[in-house]
């Protein structure tokens, strides 16, 4: 690991101030990615500045029924707060799909979401990854693809993103809120993360100098009615091949009045499907109308070795909103 120095920083201002004054710095919360990162040699910060110590880990409920989340607050005890998981069931549930227990107790909620997006290539220096060498070449095209992303991807990554949690975030619509020196800025879940293009190695709109100080959440009624559902290899400590967040309200006569979906596992970003929301509104809650989500995979682009994605997330969706409508119905 090469040499680095390390500042504790005792507040905010510090810690803005330090890394808009220097260059090369990081800042370490839970430390489950960067600290992996620096030892493979891929993150070699000079300077790493320690924000454990910011007054960023708190829950609280905002005076028009949101929910604003520190970034600091460890995944653990946002899965475990009661609002969480009484109004925003979907995002305990994929918070506790994610990773291991013990890295869920140091993991947070700012740091969740800038998780590099990655793939088996990223981490193999004797591999081309433009992610970790920009314009090295892409060996995951051609290569070992089961892993890899058959929406969003570009031919320079096929990456997808990591996590979880961000999956939920999207159909809340949640706000991150970033602080730099110049000021605060409030950025939507769905803008915050972007498609490789051409770049893949820039993967958030998070200027070089911000922070992220918090996570809202906006009033959702329909997420007291959700769900996540992630497929992978193994029941723990394994990435997602697919996985479904969905919001379900159905009205009096039986058609869908609002719905919410996400995808995981199959994109380079936590996927928004849009189009399929479109075509569920207003259409009978039934299995034959579910199957309609299967249009947001239309525009799939899958490698050789990833093509079961397609089926398993149009299968995925219709499961999880069969089941969120059977627990309406009995509710």
């Amino acid at each position: 690991m090469k040499s680095f120095s390390y500042l504790s920083a005792p507040d905010t201002g510090t810690a803005l101030r330090t890394i808009a004054d220097s260059d090369d710095v990081k800042f370490l919360a839970g430390g489950t990615n960067l600290v992996d990162l620096m030892r493979e040699g891929i993150e070699h910060p000079a300077t790493v500045v320690d924000i454990t110590r910011l007054p960023l880990n708190g829950i609280e409920e905002l005076p028009d029924g949101g929910i604003r989340v520190g970034a600091l607050v460890s995944n653990s005890a946002l899965a475990a707060d009661p609002v969480i998981r009484t109004r925003y069931p979907v995002l305990a549930q994929a918070i506790l799909h994610g990773a291991s227990a013990q890295l869920r107790n140091m993991a947070t909620a700012g740091g969740n979401l800038l998780q590099r997006t990655r793939c088996m290539y990223f981490y193999d220096e004797a591999s081309a990854c433009n992610k970790r060498a920009p314009g090295s070449g892409c060996d995951a095209i051609g290569g070992f693809s089961r892993g890899s992303a058959v929406l969003g991807a570009s031919e320079h990554c096929v990456a997808t993103h990591p996590s979880d949690m961000a999956v939920a975030l999207v159909i809340l619509d949640a706000v991150v809120e970033v602080e730099s020196v110049r000021g605060v800025r409030r950025v939507p879940i769905a803008d915050f993360h972007r498609v490789p293009g051409d770049t893949p190695h820039i993967e958030t709109v998070l200027a070089a100098d911000e922070l992220i100080t918090a996570v809202e959440l906006p009033p959702v009624p329909v997420a007291a009615n959700s769900r996540y559902r992630k497929v992978r290899d193994r029941a723990s400590y394994a990435f997602a091949l697919v996985s479904v967040a969905a919001a379900l309200e159905v009205a009096a006569d039986g058609r869908i009045a609002e719905v919410r979906l996400a995808l995981g596992g199959v994109a380079t970003k936590p996927w928004r499907a849009r189009i399929a929301e479109e075509l569920l509104l207003g259409a009978e809650a039934t299995d034959e109308s579910f199957a309609r989500a299967a249009a947001e995979l239309a525009p799939a682009l899958p490698l050789s070795g990833n093509a079961f994605k397609i089926d398993v997330a149009q299968r995925t969706v219709v499961a999880v909103l069969r089941k969120l409508n059977a627990e309406r119905s009995t509710s």
